[in-house]
């Protein structure tokens, strides 16, 4: 197997830090970039040029890491928490701060960052461009109501990949597209609403998606799974 560089977006939070030491870990890998809104070369999920910068850097021989072509880019960004705003739980709740915050967090921004850092994936090799989405971002899988705003999020967030896969695609034959569904982990995300001892420890939520992503093959469009590697709907 040959030398690879990986790319995780969003690498200070409990999933993107694990899934930067995974890469660190991995003899394979001989290059990994961990970007978030406090590394060094940093970019603002509300910042759009702050990415273009990130992105421009990345691409340029002067740059902090030299010149990058990245087999796995992983935008672990996202939030449930905004502005000290939990998800709605009725509809009577609704209010449109805060919907456009969830949008502009969970949807727009990573949206943004796929245009920005799509062109940095291997053409000519196999390659994978996975985004954090969530299950209750499933239409189909919706049972229970609530959490409006992050819902419909998450489900314009598994939209907007979709159809940048498809175009991305027609260049990038061999890459895959994933919307991860990482389960419920141990984090800032998920503490007020499960005990820890319900929730899996990030790496080893890192290491499931791992697998389930490894084992994706392109097929021009994107692809909606869980950490267990199980198709959700869309």
């Amino acid at each position: 197997m040959s030398a690879y560089q990986a790319l995780v977006l969003g690498a200070s939070g409990a999933i993107g830090s694990a899934f930067f030491s995974h890469f660190q870990q991995d003899p394979e890998c001989s290059k990994v970039v961990g970007l978030s809104r406090q590394s060094q070369l940093h970019f603002e999920l509300e910042n759009e040029d702050s990415m273009a910068h990130c992105a421009a850097q990345l691409q340029s021989a002067t740059g902090p890491f030299g010149v990058c072509h990245f087999k796995w880019i992983i935008d672990a960004t996202g939030a449930l928490t905004l502005d000290g705003l939990g998800p709605e739980k009725r509809l009577e709740a609704l209010n449109a701060k805060q919907l456009l915050r969830q949008f502009e967090i969970n949807a727009v921004g990573p949206a943004l960052l796929m245009k920005h850092f799509f062109p940095l994936l291997i053409t000519q090799e196999p390659a994978c461009y996975a985004t954090l989405s969530a299950r209750v971002g499933s239409i189909a899988d919706n049972q229970k109501g609530g959490w409006y705003g992050y819902r419909a999020a998450k489900a314009a967030r598994n939209m907007l990949l979709q159809t940048a896969a498809i175009e991305a695609a027609r260049k990038k034959p061999l890459c895959v597209f994933a919307a991860l569904q990482p389960g419920t982990v141990q984090s800032n995300l998920s503490s007020s609403f499960v005990a820890a001892d319900k929730a899996m420890l990030p790496e080893h939520a890192v290491s499931k998606m791992m697998t389930a992503m490894s084992g994706l093959k392109p097929n021009g469009r994107a692809q909606f799974v869980d950490y267990a590697g199980q198709v959700i709907a869309w």
